[in-house]
């Protein structure tokens, strides 16, 4: 019994570490994470009319409906990300928010090229959805260069 202990005596533990696995994970979660980054960007190009309002201040972030020049409804809740819908799931997702939180604004931001009774159409729907007031959206009339 006395030649076992010492001979786990003359043993050393190995204290190091090996990283070079964890350092190829790390490598490829970057490779993932910087190919679907701008996949997550998914946005929608609107080239919006021009006009010397003011800009609406307010608390809470607004329920945003955009409206594309193609006439491609995108609806924004709060914080959440963007996402494409038609008429009838907007009416249904909006009235349900609304009716959560009846002082939230809505904006409606459509496409300068848009056809105007697409706009009003998307209005009447937002009404009817519960919305007792929307916004427009503009952009601030660029200062002329002399």
């Amino acid at each position: 019994m006395a030649t076992a202990v010492r001979h786990r005596n003359r043993r050393k533990l190995k204290a190091e570490i090996n990283v070079v696995p964890y350092i190829d994970v790390m490598l490829v979660l970057l490779i993932i994470f910087m190919v679907t980054a701008p996949l997550l960007n998914l946005g929608v190009d609107i080239d919006l009319p021009e006009s010397r309002a003011k800009s609406l201040v307010t608390d809470a972030d607004p329920v945003l409906v955009t409206i594309a020049s193609d006439g491609t409804l995108y609806l924004t809740l709060g914080k959440d990300g963007r996402e494409t819908l038609d008429s009838e799931t907007l009416v249904k997702k909006v009235s349900a928010f609304v009716r959560q939180n009846p002082k939230v604004p809505v904006v409606v931001g459509a496409d300068a090229k848009l056809d105007y009774g697409t706009v009003i159409r998307v209005m009447g729907e937002l009404q009817q959805a519960g919305v007792p007031k929307v916004s427009l959206m503009s952009q601030p009339v660029a200062q002329k260069q002399k």
